[in-house]
C-alpha cells in the first residue's frame, strides 16, 4: 500500500502529519481510550493504601496488575495481528471494566491481601493495548513515508499528555471525591473509549491480506534487537513506577497529598515537551547512537532524585528526568521499524509496552517497601538503579540494534509507552 502522504519538504512536521487522510478518525478515539491507562496504577496505589495503611501492600497489588499486563500484552498484540484489532478490543474492554469494579469492591470490603492480588491479575491482563494499535494504524497510513519519525514523536507526546492529565485526575478523584473514585472512573473510561476506538474499522490494519500472504509468522521476541530494547524499556518503567510511589509518599509526608498529582504532572510535562522537540528536529545521528546518548542522560538525571528534600528541588529534578525519557522512547520505537518483520509489528510494540509495565510493576513493589521500611524518599533509589542497569545492558549489546536494509520484509510502524499508561 502506498503512502497516503506526499512529502512537501525534507523536514516533515506535525501539521503535515495531522493532514494525513483518515488520521483523526483513529486519533481522537485512541486518545480517549488510552487516557484511563495513565490512571490505573496510581488509582490502585491510592485506594489500597487508604484501605490497608501500607504503601508496601498498595505497591504490591499495583505490581500484580503491571506484571499481568506485561505478560499478556504481547499475546494480545499477536492476536490483533492475526485476527484484527476489533476482535481483541471488544471482549477486552468488557473484561477490564468488570475486573476493575471487582477490585474496587474487594478493596473497600477490606478483603485479604491475597484476594486483592487475585483480583489484580485479570485487571492487568485485560488492559487494552490502544497505544500499539494506534501505532500499527499509523504504519498502514505512512508506509515508506519520511513522516514515520514525526509520527513516533507525536505518539510519544500524545501518551505523555495522558500522563499529565491522568495522574491529576486520579489524585483529584481519590482525594476530593472518594478513595475508590479513581479506579471506578478508570474502568468506565476504558469501556467507553475502547468501544469508540473499536468502532473505527476503516483504519485498522487489514487481516484478510495476511491470511493470503505466504509469509511465515515470526515472533518479535526472536529478534535480538527487540530483546535489547525490552531491557532498555524495563529501566524506563522503573522510573515511572518509582516516581509514582515515591511522589505519593513524599506528598503524604509533608501533609499535602493533593500535591502528588501536580508533581507527577510536572514530570510528565517534561516528557511531553521533549517529545515535541524531538519530533521537530531533523536528526542526522544514527538512532542507535541517539538512544545511548539519551539514555545516559536519563540515568544521570534519575540518580539525583533521592537527594531532593524540598518541593521545588523535587519538581525541578522531576522535570529534568521527564525531559530525558521521551527521546529514548521515541528512538527505541523508531528502531523497531528496521528490526522487526512486518507480520509482527503490533506484537513488537506490545512487548515494549509490556516491558515498561513490568519495570513499573517491579519498581512500584520495591519503592513501596523502601518507603515503608527506610526513610521518606528512599523509593527514589529505584529509578537510579533501574536506569543504570538498563544503560549497562544497552551499551554492552548496542551492536544488536543495527538494522539490515537488505534483509527480509521489515515492519513499518511507529510507537511509544503507555502506558503506558503508563500512566
Amino acid at each position: 500500500m502506498a503512502s497516503t502522504v506526499t512529502p512537501k519538504s525534507s523536514r516533515p512536521g506535525y501539521g503535515q502529519l495531522l493532514r494525513t487522510r483518515g488520521a483523526w478518525t483513529f486519533l481522537l478515539p485512541g486518545f480517549a481510550a488510552r487516557q484511563p491507562f495513565a490512571m490505573l496504577t496510581l488509582s490502585i496505589v491510592l485506594l489500597v493504601q487508604h484501605t490497608t495503611g501500607s504503601y508496601g501492600a498498595a505497591g504490591a497489588v499495583a505490581a500484580a496488575t503491571g506484571v499481568s499486563m506485561a505478560l499478556f500484552a504481547p499475546y494480545s498484540g499477536r492476536l490483533a495481528d492475526r485476527h484484527g484489532q476489533r476482535a481483541v478490543l471488544l471482549p477486552g474492554v468488557l473484561v477490564h471494566a468488570a475486573a476493575g469494579v471487582s477490585l474496587t469492591a474487594l478493596a473497600l470490603a477490606h478483603a485479604p491481601l491475597w484476594i486483592l492480588f487475585a483480583a489484580a491479575v485479570p485487571t492487568g491482563a485485560s488492559v487494552p493495548q490502544i497505544g500499539p494499535m494506534v501505532r500499527a494504524r499509523w504504519g498502514v497510513k505512512l508506509q515508506d513515508s519520511p513522516l514515520m519519525t514525526t509520527a513516533a514523536a507525536f505518539e510519544s507526546v500524545t501518551d505523555e499528555l495522558t500522563f499529565v492529565v491522568g495522574p491529576l485526575l486520579a489524585t483529584a478523584l481519590c482525594t476530593a471525591v472518594a478513595p475508590a473514585a479513581g479506579l471506578l472512573a478508570e474502568a468506565a473510561l476504558t469501556l467507553v473509549g475502547g468501544l469508540l476506538f473499536a468502532a473505527q474499522r476503516g483504519t485498522q490494519p487489514s487481516v484478510a491480506a495476511k491470511k493470503h500472504a505466504r509469509v511465515e509468522h515470526v515472533s518479535a521476541l526472536r529478534v535480538p534487537g527487540v530483546r535489547v530494547l525490552i531491557a532498555t524499556f524495563l529501566g524506563i518503567g522503573s522510573v515511572f513506577g518509582g516516581m509514582q510511589v515515591s511522589l505519593a509518599a513524599f506528598s503524604q509526608s509533608i501533609g499535602e497529598p493533593g500535591l502528588n498529582g501536580v508533581l507527577y504532572g510536572i514530570f510528565a510535562a517534561g516528557n511531553m515537551v521533549s517529545g515535541v522537540v524531538c519530533g521537530a528536529v531533523a536528526w542526522k545521528a544514527a538512532p542507535q547512537r541517539r538512544l545511548v546518548i539519551g539514555y545516559t542522560a536519563l540515568a544521570l538525571a534519575a540518580s539525583g532524585l533521592w537527594t531532593a528534600h524540598s518541593v521545588l528541588v523535587l519538581a525541578g529534578l522531576g522535570l529534568l528526568v521527564g525531559m530525558c525519557i521521551a527521546p529514548s522512547l521515541i528512538t527505541g520505537y523508531t528502531l523497531v521499524e528496521g528490526l522487526v518483520p512486518a507480520g509482527a509489528r503490533t506484537e513488537a510494540f506490545t512487548w515494549l509496552t509490556g516491558a515498561v509495565a513490568l519495570g513499573q510493576a517491579a519498581a512500584v513493589t520495591v519503592a513501596g517497601q523502601l518507603e515503608d521500611r527506610l526513610w521518606d524518599g528512599a523509593g527514589f533509589l529505584v529509578p537510579t538503579a533501574g536506569t543504570v542497569l538498563a544503560l549497562a545492558t544497552l551499551v554492552s549489546l548496542r551492536s544488536r540494534l543495527t538494522t539490515r536494509p537488505g534483509g527480509r520484509t521489515v515492519a513499518r510502524g511507529v510507537g511509544h509507552r503507555v502506558p503506558l499508561s503508563v500512566d
